[in-house]
């Protein structure tokens, strides 16, 4: 008599069939012919010991930008939909819109947005005023996370101190970035030289391979003005010359000698060594010189690797090498860093806040981010994934070693040894203090002040900011 398997040990293999390939078929399963599978199914396959349909019937709206990782998430949404009976719904918003629009949809509380990709910079500022739900409550709530699921110490370390405020979380990351060396590998082996292992070594490596003539510059950053442009490279230089934003007594302070040390540093690499128009550049300007073989090399997000990698149109693709941000002066290496992340709207109704954490959980969860990078079945392959596992993952790193060489241990090293949450001054006056620093940037970039006027004249218009 043949023995039947009993309920538990049904539920085991099942559930090991659901985890190999449950998500496989559901990353497919939103294209038309392909097989999706049944919500129970689904609920196996993120295993989480919690009621996912605890908020079944309610509608949520999420605010987005029209990016790739983000549109990927849209294309699996049903899956969510099914696991837990709520009604997803996406609005995508350009960039340089969906920051204000958060900000009247909170101030207002009209509960446009259960949540919406958040800029890390403002959660002080939305933590201030009471805008958004601090989520260490629901963390720790076994009704709403199971901990051991979630695991959400595997998320990045750094990005989960940028989306906190005073140690209290108020976003879970989504997706994000680390800044690097990017460069022309083919042009650095035949000029004999390595990628810099200091700032000064990254000026050297320029002047042997700049040749403006022939339509090679050596280097560039981000020269437009702005608190996510020129403001977003500055830093990071800054904190290799030793420059803290705050002194002892808790004052913000932006002319001290390290901070002119670092921006002489900035304007002397753009002057030397860019094109004469990267005072208007921002990261897609860099990325298509490079791609173009007009540039030798950037320091940016190491998820511009997916731009330059594109066949279609960059001509420099198995050319490309990576390494970490050069070490400062201070023999510091603080490179910077980016994330978007997703907070619960504090005007909602008490289900509809339990739809949104259920949302948050199940997009920055292992599974989904998976099923929306190396497990996608469309073109576009996410490399900002939110999770150290992710990066360890052999598929997912098989996928990722064809952005160039040394990528993939660039990115880790980087996101592990790098960051510093710290790195751009968090203040709940941060739009403000953003546009003025980044004001200052560019002065000094276009000879318009020197480097110290520039930010002493930034101090005296932040002091005022401080204060009001």
């Amino acid at each position: 008599m043949k023995k039947r398997k009993s309920i538990l040990e049904k539920k085991i293999s099942r559930r090991k069939f659901v985890k190999n390939s449950v998500y496989t078929g559901l990353a497919l399963g939103v294209f038309p012919g392909i097989l999706t599978y049944p919500s129970n199914a689904l609920a196996e396959s993120f295993g989480a010991n919690i009621n996912w349909r605890q908020a079944e019937g309610s509608e949520i709206t999420v605010g987005l930008i029209p990016a790739g990782y983000f549109k990927n998430l849209a294309n699996v949404k049903s899956t969510f939909e099914d696991l837990t009976g709520v009604k997803l719904n996406i609005e995508m918003t350009p960039p340089a819109q969906i920051r204000n629009k958060a900000m009247l949809d909170f101030s207002k509380k009209t509960g446009m947005w259960a949540t919406n990709c958040t800029d890390p910079m403002f959660y002080y500022l939305y933590e201030a005023n009471g805008w958004v739900d601090r989520l260490d409550e629901y963390l720790e709530n076994p009704k709403l996370t199971d901990k051991k699921w979630f695991d959400y110490e595997d998320i990045q370390a750094s990005w989960r101190g940028t989306t906190s405020v005073k140690g209290v979380p108020y976003g879970i990351p989504f997706d994000g970035e680390a800044t690097c060396q990017i460069y022309r590998k083919d042009i650095y082996d035949k000029a004999g030289i390595k990628p810099a292992n200091t700032l000064d070594e990254y000026l050297s490596n320029a002047q042997k391979i700049h040749d403006p003539k022939n339509r090679l510059w050596a280097a560039a950053v981000r020269g437009m003005k702005g608190a996510g442009q020129n403001m977003y490279i500055y830093p990071s230089i800054l904190a290799g010359y030793g420059g803290k934003w705050f002194n002892s007594s808790g004052k913000m302070t932006v002319n001290t000698p390290e901070a002119i040390g670092a921006l002489d540093y900035y304007v002397k690499l753009q002057k030397s060594f860019a094109p004469s128009g990267v005072s208007n550049w921002n990261w897609p300007d860099l990325a298509d010189a490079f791609g173009q073989g007009t540039l030798g090399s950037y320091i940016d997000a190491n998820s511009t690797a997916a731009v330059i990698n594109n066949a279609e149109k960059s001509k420099v693709v198995g050319k490309i090498g990576y390494a970490r941000w050069p070490k400062g002066p201070s023999g510091k290496r603080v490179c910077s860093i980016w994330n978007w992340s997703f907070p619960i709207n504090a005007a909602l109704s008490e289900k509809d806040k339990v739809a949104t954490w259920l949302f948050i959980q199940w997009a920055c969860s292992k599974e989904t981010q998976a099923a929306t990078s190396h497990k996608f079945a469309g073109a576009y392959k996410r490399v900002g994934v939110n999770r150290n596992s992710v990066w360890k993952n052999s598929d997912f790193q098989s996928l990722m070693s064809k952005m160039g060489d040394n990528f993939v241990d660039t990115s880790i090293k980087s996101y592990n040894q790098d960051t510093d949450a710290d790195w751009r001054p968090r203040t709940a006056k941060w739009p403000a203090i953003g546009g003025e620093m980044a004001t200052a940037i560019q002065s000094a970039l276009v000879g318009e002040k020197s480097s110290s006027q520039a930010l002493i004249d930034a101090q005296a218009k932040i002091d005022k900011l401080m204060m009001g």
